[in-house]
């Protein structure tokens, strides 16, 4: 769908690059995706073959096997995973957030074990934070990491967990200090394999049936303390400076998937009939999408400029704060006006509308909900 306001943030190289991978997605993503979602997770097979294509862990420095590529290419990625209607494989948990952990804070030791095979699909990285009694306030994590001679103990659990059915490592937050708060919070690298790790079954979500989240529990697993990953008691500094892009993240796809919705519905109206004529003759019809297509636009722009700043380093909480409440409650609603307009079949999950209308609602909650979001931003009043 043509927007009156080009976008101008994507060179001749990011566009080959969507290229590539928009054919991944249509021979590779697509048609896999109905198996996928009854199946509750996507096949490991095909993170090896986006691996071979250089589709993992692009911007992480070539020494490491990624790309060195710019934000701007991991966009590229997410938008074309959204407009394949595809929450899942978790491509940008493991990309995206996992790795950039390592690659920023991690050892030379640490980034040179486990960023190669994970730029090659051979290791599939998830991000263990959230826990069934600690959500968006990380401050009250309740996973705990002893320290017993040259080894961490760790004990807890963490759920809601993107990519754990197939993990091989977990970035895991723990408290390696309980008595100092936020100032105890220490990020540590957890091999999946390690006695004492325990990962739960699939969690029955409503939606987002092909991305596999599982709770995931630790009953005195033990790691030596090189696994911690920067300094012991940074790990909450750690994880605020890499929440702003995650949420970005999140808006990225929001827009994307408006987007798509839009395109989909415009589509679906100009070929269903009612009393005689086309849905989309109806005023009604082309004012809510007329709506929805001014508020996607301006959307876009933001989200734009957001990128922009992420690559010069200036992106701040408030901004990423913004975008991501904005953009993940833009969506919802215009995934409501298009079901509504597909009418019973917006209903059927047999539609793509009707799967991504359930697919987008949790948007609103990770990443940190969006009543968090305007917490961060009222702050700044």
């Amino acid at each position: 769908m043509s927007m009156p306001i080009p976008r101008t943030l994507f060179s001749e190289e990011h566009e080959a690059f969507r290229t590539t991978v928009r054919r991944f997605m249509e021979a590779e993503i697509e048609p896999n995706m109905p198996r996928w979602m009854e199946q509750g997770y996507a096949d490991r097979d095909v993170w090896r073959l986006a691996g071979q294509l250089g589709l993992l862990c692009v911007t992480i420095p070539e020494e490491y096997g990624g790309a060195g590529a710019d934000r701007k290419y991991s966009a590229v990625l997410i938008e074309e995973q959204q407009r394949a209607n595809a929450f899942g494989p978790g491509f940008a948990m493991h990309s995206e957030i996992v790795a950039p952990y390592i690659a920023r804070f991690g050892s030379p030791e640490q980034k040179a074990q486990w960023l190669p095979k994970m730029a090659r699909g051979e290791t599939i990285g998830a991000l263990g934070m959230t826990e069934p009694g600690a959500g968006s306030d990380l401050q009250r994590i309740k996973t705990t990491a002893r320290r017993e001679g040259d080894e961490l103990v760790i004990n807890g659990s963490k759920i809601f967990i993107t990519n754990g059915f197939f993990a091989d490592l977990v970035v895991l937050v723990v408290k390696t200090d309980p008595t100092l708060g936020a100032k105890g919070v220490t990020l540590v690298l957890v091999e999946t394999d390690r006695p004492g790790f325990r990962k739960g079954k699939l969690l029955n979500k409503v939606g987002q049936k092909a991305q596999d989240a599982v709770e995931l529990f630790f009953d005195e697993v033990r790691v030596p303390t090189g696994n911690i990953l920067g300094e012991e008691g940074k790990g909450f500094t750690y994880l605020m400076q890499e929440l702003a892009w995650e949420r970005l993240i999140i808006a990225i796809r929001s827009v994307a998937g408006a987007t798509w919705a839009i395109e989909q519905t415009v589509a679906y109206t100009k070929e269903r009939t009612a009393f005689g004529q086309a849905l989309i003759e109806f005023q009604n019809s082309k004012f809510k999408l007329a709506e929805c297509k001014t508020e996607t636009q301006i959307a876009q722009v933001f989200i734009d400029h957001c990128l922009n700043m992420t690559c010069a380093g200036t992106l701040e909480a408030e901004a990423s704060a913004m975008a991501k409440w904005w953009c993940t409650e833009l969506q919802n609603r215009v995934l409501d006006v298009c079901v509504q307009l597909h009418g019973g079949y917006g209903y059927i999950l047999d539609y793509p509308i009707a799967r991504a209308w359930v697919d987008a609602r949790p948007q609103m909650i990770y990443g940190g909900t969006n009543e968090i979001m305007k917490e961060i931003i009222g702050r700044k009043l």
